[in-house]
């Protein structure tokens, strides 16, 4: 026996199948259909602020090493800026003093997690546990309350920006990478940063990077010229009353 098929219906029978397997997959944390039909029900932190006013801001993740710190710091004075230190907990434990040194200087400090894990692969409890250790370590060093969050590898889900929520972080992430971890030349990172930088910009560095003291004075100055404020993240993001859209972009409700 022999049966005829239209093409409309193996065309929709195709689509339904291929709808039920993009909503099994995960990618990243995120359900695989929200992102092949362009929808959202993922929360998303905050990757740039919506702002007619010239300002950025710039900040250092720091897990590894911390020789440059010191002058990633001077050179931000130099320039009459005000940076973000997003610090792992191990490498606050490492570096107490330079933690001090960061704070001393006006700088803020935000949790980068206690042990750098991708913490999309651990449970709320887990998540909870990396946040409150490394915000102790700070707090108790600095006597001042942590208010950032940055996900290590940039990697999150709705669980970790609620439990981040629950303990008072907004969690940053960035819309200028400047890839610095990569051994690019400090001429190849001040590219990549000026391109990339437009009004309400959060600039991604690494404080231990191979060429980060030479490209930091060349961006600051580059930014100041083309009518640039450069600060802290903290100086830059809605604390309150604000909205995030499906891009990352926070905006201020009225």
């Amino acid at each position: 026996m022999f049966y005829v098929v239209k093409s409309k219906t193996v065309k929709y029978a195709l689509i339904v199948l291929l709808s039920v397997l993009l909503l099994s997959i995960s990618i990243n944390g995120a359900v695989s259909a929200e992102v092949f039909f362009g929808y959202s029900t993922r929360k998303v932190p905050v990757y740039c602020v919506e702002t007619d006013s010239p300002k950025v801001a710039i900040s250092f993740d720091a897990a590894w090493g911390a020789d440059k710190t010191k002058e990633i710091v001077d050179i931000c004075k130099e320039y009459n800026v005000k940076a973000t230190f997003f610090l792992v907990g191990f490498w606050v434990d490492k570096y107490a003093d330079m933690v001090k040194y960061i704070d001393d200087n006006g700088f803020e400090i935000g949790t980068h997690s206690n042990t750098h894990p991708d913490m999309v692969k651990l449970s709320a409890d887990e998540q909870k546990m990396e946040l409150e250790k490394c915000i102790e370590m700070i707090e108790n060093i600095t006597n001042k309350k942590v208010e950032l969050f940055r996900a290590p590898y940039g990697s999150y889900n709705n669980s970790l920006l609620d439990v981040a929520e629950s303990l008072g972080l907004i969690t940053i992430q960035w819309d200028v990478d400047s890839l610095d971890w990569k051994g690019l030349s400090a001429e190849a990172i001040t590219t990549r940063i000026i391109n990339g930088t437009r009004n309400g910009s959060i600039i991604l560095c690494h404080n231990n990077s191979d060429h980060i003291i030479d490209a930091l004075p060349m961006v600051l100055d580059r930014l100041n010229k083309k009518g640039f404020t450069v600060g802290s993240v903290g100086d830059l993001v809605y604390k309150d009353n604000y909205t995030i859209d499906r891009t990352g972009l926070q905006k201020k409700l009225n």
